[in-house]
């Protein structure tokens, strides 16, 4: 019904799927090859000898007839253009590449192209009741990895280590992989807002830990700083609480018909406040689902969206400070009918380690 809704609402005879994370999302192909093809209210996958079992297993419930072709799939989708008398077909202009339109306009006769834009992803803004649950199993499992870990996270271990520990961790608890190249800074790494783990050795201070995993196709998005040691000075716990009390406020005002930038402004208000505001640069937060960074934008650098019912979005003020070391605090949050659901549970408090 999704797909022939957008059809009528962009005055489309048909729309082509190439992109492999939304074939998942509208066929539940998961699969690494394939093409889906809507024309008006038939569905048609594409793929070749390999899929066909899995394709028919998981894309026949969905509504899609599957095609088994191995010599050319976009001369199968020209002749089921041509067949349906398609005149405007729908792409992916975001994914398609020169050389793959330059295929399309050699295989298929008489076509107008209409650019799809962002449609598809933000049609996956919603989520529905499977994927909130898909997506709370994953927080689930990248939660008690961090669990397990910590015991083995201490001074003079390298970053790298504990990265490759939580990994494996969330890998044996039934995760595919990591959401994203696993963050563990610390010290004066854990100003940098993006540090990947390194072969430096944790050292006294804070220790900032950004991860997650993708568990049956969908991401979970975590971070927590610790403290490493037994002294820290009162600028370490005036930051972190500042932090914490930024991503509280901000939670607390999340629910339908609030904007993305009223949030953002909720935490980084109270940072400037608190006279760290030049400390943060980056946004509140994002959406998570089938990729780790989805609509909306939940920041001052994005589109102002209105929160929905449906949405699970990030949280995640951070104060970083240069030669010193920084902090952020991140949870994810389900928008819910009348207000918000945290999904993520790890303790808050500061915590030493």
């Amino acid at each position: 019904m999704k797909l022939e809704r957008l059809m009528k609402e962009q005055g489309m005879d048909a729309i082509l799927i190439t992109n492999m994370l939304n074939i998942r999302y509208f066929t539940g192909f998961t699969g690494t090859t394939g093409t889906a093809l809507a024309i008006g209210d038939k569905r048609y996958f594409i793929t070749d000898f390999r899929y066909v079992s899995q394709g028919k297993n998981e894309v026949e419930k969905n509504g899609f007839e599957l095609v088994c072709e191995n010599i050319s799939t976009l001369k199968k989708v020209g002749e089921l253009l041509k067949e349906n008398k398609v005149k405007k077909l729908g792409i992916e202009n975001q994914s398609v590449t020169l050389d793959q339109f330059d295929l399309f306009k050699n295989n298929f006769e008489n076509i107008e192209y209409l650019n799809l834009n962002d449609l598809f992803t933000k049609e996956r803004e919603i989520k529905n009741e499977f994927e909130i649950k898909t997506i709370e199993e994953s927080i689930k499992i990248a939660e008690k990895a961090l669990e397990i870990t910590i015991p083995k996270i201490k001074i003079g271990v390298k970053e790298r280590d504990i990265a490759a520990e939580l990994e494996y961790q969330m890998r044996k608890l039934g995760a595919s992989k990591p959401s994203f190249d696993i963050i563990v800074a610390s010290n004066e790494r854990s100003a940098l807002p993006h540090g990947v783990a390194s072969e430096k050795l944790i050292e006294e201070g804070f220790l900032t830990i950004d991860y997650g995993c993708f568990y049956n196709g969908y991401a979970s998005d975590i971070t927590r700083t610790f403290y490493m040691g037994e002294t820290p000075e009162d600028k370490h716990l005036e930051i972190y609480e500042i932090v914490k009390t930024a991503n509280e406020m901000a939670i607390k005002a999340v629910k339908p018909g609030v904007s993305t930038s009223e949030l953002d402004a909720i935490a980084r208000n109270y940072i400037t406040e608190k006279g760290y505001g030049e400390y943060f640069g980056h946004g509140l937060g994002h959406g998570i689902g089938l990729q780790i960074h989805e609509y909306p934008g939940v920041s001052f650098k994005a589109e102002n969206k209105i929160l929905k019912e449906g949405m699970v979005i990030t949280i995640e003020p951070g104060i970083y400070i240069s030669n010193f070391g920084g902090v952020r605090i991140e949870d994810d949050v389900l928008v819910t009918k009348d207000s918000y659901k945290v999904l993520t549970n790890l303790n808050k408090k500061f915590i030493k380690l």
